[in-house]
C-alpha cells in the first residue's frame, strides 16, 4: 500500500529534512528546503527490463522509423487564442496563461470555455463537450456575474460549462474524472493547494505538486487543462520555474490597464510557434478581437507632431504598425532623463549616444521620453530608425511626413542594417495607406519593390534624418560638422545643421 508523507527538500543538495529550518545543514545553502510529498512504496523495486518485446512504445527506435502524428486542435472559438496557440488547444495539453491583476485572464478564459463548449475538433466530426472551470478566487456566483456582462447566459453554451469553487486538488482530478470534461480551467494554480503538505497556498511546494498532478491527469486521460498563473512585482510568474517547465505552452496576457488594448504571447508552446500575438480589446461585454491589428497601434487623430514616426513591426507572421512617439526637452539641473515605456531603457541611451556621435544630434543636456502608443512592448531592432527619426524630429520641432514609414536596425557606426521580413512590412504599409518608407539600403541587395509605396533606401543614419526632416533650423556650433553634413546629405531636401553637445535647434529654446 502506498503511503504519501511530506518531506522538506533541499533545493541545491536534494537533502531532506522532516521540517522547515532557514538552512540546510547537509550543504549550507539558506532558504533552499521546498516541502515536497515523498511517494514511498513498499514494492521492491525492479532490476530487470521495464517492457516486453511486444511493447514497442518503451523500447528505442530509430529516427526515421518514429510515426508522425498530427495533434488533433480544438477550437476554442476565439480566433486570435487560437492563432497564438497553433490552430487550437491539443486535447491532453497543459495551458499556463500568466498576466497582470485584473488584465482579463478569467474573463478570456470564459469566453473561451463557452467557444470550447460549442467547437468542433479540428479534423473530426466530434462536437465540443462539456467544460469544467474550477475556481479558487472567486465563489460561483462571482463566476455566473461575470458571465452575464459577457452574454454567456443567453446562449446554449451555458448548459455545456459546470462551475465548481474548490480548491483541493484531489476533489478537483475527481470531479474532473466522473464529467469527462474536454477542458478544464482552473483558476489559479495558486490558490489550490495539496492535503498532504502543511504549506499555504502559493507556495513553492503546494504550486509545484498541484501542477504535477494535474498535469498527470492531462496525460492519462486526454483532457486539457488551462491553468492561470499569477505574476510577480517585474511581471515573471509567480511560483517555481518548474511550473513553465512542466506546462506544454505558456501564455501571457500584456496591456496596460487603463488601456483598452491587450496583447497574447506565447512564450513556450510545444505545439506551435512562440512568434505569434493575438490582439484584443477590452469592450463592455469582455475581450473582442481586432479587426484591422495593424492599424491597431497607430495615431488616431489627424494632427501630426513633431516626434512621431510610424514604424512596421513583425510579429510572427503578422506584421504592425505602431506610432513611435518621442519627446526631447531641454534638461535642468542634474543628470538629463532617459524615459521610455514599451522600449528598452538601455536600447534608448545607446541611440541617443549614436544620434550625438555619428549623425549630429546632439541630446546630451536634453531630457528624452520615448513612447510606443497602445501600451505596446517590443524589442524589435526593426524600431531603431523610427526611433531615432521621432528624436531627431522632436529636436528640430519638424514633423515627420504623415504618409512616411521607417524600417531599419541602426548600428553603433551609425549604419543601418537590414531587417528580416521587410517585404511584408512593407506591403502591409503599403495597405494602410502609407506612400514612402525609408529602409536600409545595401550594395549586396536592392531593396524590395512593392507597388504602391516609394521605397527609399539609405545607408546611414545620417541620411535618413535628412531624407525625413530634412534641413534643421537654429544655431550651428561647428561649422565644420555642418558642412560635412551637407555634403553627405546632397539631395533635394537639402543636409542637416550640426547639432553640437548642449545645443541644438529652436526646439531648444
Amino acid at each position: 500500500m502506498a503511503r504519501q508523507q511530506s518531506r522538506y527538500i533541499c533545493q541545491t543538495c536534494g537533502a531532506a529534512h522532516l521540517r522547515w529550518e532557514g538552512q540546510c545543514r547537509t550543504c549550507g545553502a539558506w532558504n533552499t528546503l521546498v516541502e515536497t510529498v515523498v511517494r514511498e512504496t513498499d514494492k521492491p523495486r525492479s532490476t530487470g527490463p521495464r517492457a516486453g518485446p511486444a511493447d514497442r512504445t518503451r523500447v528505442p527506435q530509430s529516427l526515421r522509423g518514429l510515426r508522425e502524428v498530427e495533434p488533433v486542435r480544438i477550437p476554442t472559438g476565439i480566433g486570435e487564442v487560437d492563432r497564438v496557440l497553433g490552430g487550437g488547444l491539443v486535447p491532453g495539453s497543459a495551458v499556463l496563461l500568466g498576466g497582470e491583476p485584473g488584465i482579463g485572464k478569467s474573463t478570456l478564459l470564459l469566453q473561451a470555455a463557452a467557444g470550447l463548449a460549442l467547437g468542433l475538433a479540428v479534423g473530426t466530426g466530434d462536437s465540443g463537450g462539456e467544460v469544467l472551470y474550477a475556481t479558487g478566487e472567486e465563489s460561483a456566483g462571482q463566476v455566473r456575474l461575470r458571465a452575464t456582462r459577457l452574454g454567456l447566459l443567453e446562449g446554449s453554451a451555458a448548459d455545456r460549462i459546470s462551475v465548481v469553487a474548490e480548491s483541493e486538488v484531489g476533489r478537483i482530478i475527481e470531479l474532473t474524472r466522473e464529467a469527462r470534461p474536454i477542458a478544464l480551467i482552473v483558476d489559479s494554480i495558486q490558490t489550490v493547494t495539496v492535503d498532504e503538505l502543511d504549506g499555504p497556498a502559493g507556495s513553492v511546494g503546494q504550486v509545484r505538486e498541484c501542477a504535477l498532478r494535474l498535469m498527470e491527469m492531462a496525460k492519462q486521460d486526454g483532457t486539457a487543462v488551462i491553468l492561470v498563473g499569477h505574476v510577480t512585482k517585474d511581471g515573471t510568474l509567480a511560483g517555481p520555474k518548474t511550473l513553465e517547465h512542466l506546462v506544454d505552452a505558456v501564455l501571457s496576457l500584456e496591456g496596460e490597464r487603463t488601456a483598452t488594448l491587450r496583447l497574447l504571447r506565447a512564450t513556450k508552446n510545444r505545439f506551435g510557434s512562440t512568434e505569434e500575438v493575438g490582439v484584443f480589446e477590452m469592450a463592455e461585454r469582455g475581450l473582442t478581437e481586432i479587426a484591422d491589428p495593424g492599424r491597431a497601434f497607430l495615431a488616431t487623430t489627424d494632427e501630426h507632431a513633431p516626434g512621431s514616426v510610424a514604424g512596421a513591426t513583425l510579429e510572427g507572421t503578422r506584421p504592425l504598425l505602431v506610432e513611435v512617439q518621442a519627446l526631447v526637452a531641454p534638461g535642468g539641473y542634474g543628470s538629463p532623463r532617459r524615459t521610455a515605456s514599451g522600449i528598452d531603457t538601455n536600447r534608448l541611451a545607446l541611440l541617443v549616444a549614436v544620434l550625438g556621435r555619428r549623425a549630429g544630434i546632439g541630446l546630451g543636456s536634453h531630457d528624452v521620453y520615448a513612447n510606443l502608443a497602445g501600451g505596446l512592448e517590443l524589442d524589435d531592432p526593426a524600431l531603431d530608425l523610427p526611433l531615432c527619426l521621432a528624436l531627431a524630429s522632436s529636436l528640430r520641432d519638424k514633423p515627420v511626413p504623415r504618409d512616411l514609414v521607417a524600417v531599419g536596425e541602426v548600428g553603433l557606426l551609425g549604419e543601418l542594417r537590414p531587417v528580416p521580413g521587410l517585404e511584408r512590412r512593407l506591403r502591409e504599409a503599403a495597405r494602410l495607406g502609407f506612400r514612402a518608407a525609408i529602409v536600409p539600403g545595401s550594395s549586396r541587395s536592392a531593396p524590395p519593390s512593392v507597388a504602391g509605396i516609394e521605397v527609399i533606401a539609405v545607408a546611414n543614419l545620417r541620411e535618413a534624418i535628412g531624407k525625413a526632416v530634412g534641413s534643421g533650423h537654429g544655431p550651428s556650433g561647428d561649422h565644420d560638422q555642418a558642412a560635412g553634413l551637407q555634403q553627405v546629405l546632397a539631395s533635394d531636401q537639402g543636409g542637416i545643421a550640426g547639432s553640437p553637445e548642449g545645443r541644438g535647434s529652436r526646439g531648444d529654446a
